[in-house]
């Protein structure tokens, strides 16, 4: 399932949940349900948007080029292999 931001302007405040693309959130007594948040003093009909923020598209293509990494690579910022590459 995607995660998705929704922000209230009454009360300044940005939350993200989880929930199916058919679905949404309309009110700050939704928003904080799903993400398990306290209301606070923000009223639970105050309304909420989502913001549409970028994100990466992954297919099976990108993840790599299918070669297991060489054993004690010595490269990168792990230095001598420490990086779980042995």
């Amino acid at each position: 399932m995607p995660t998705y931001d929704y922000h209230c302007d009454a009360n300044g405040r940005t939350l993200a949940v989880r929930h199916r693309m058919a679905e949404a959130v309309h009110t700050w007594g939704e928003l904080c349900e799903r993400a398990t948040a306290p209301l606070g003093d923000t009223p639970a009909d105050t309304p909420v948007h989502k913001i549409f923020t970028a994100s990466a598209v992954v297919d099976s293509a990108s993840l790599g080029s299918g070669c297991e990494p060489m054993a004690g690579c010595g490269m990168g910022p792990c230095g001598g292999g420490m990086c779980g590459y042995q």
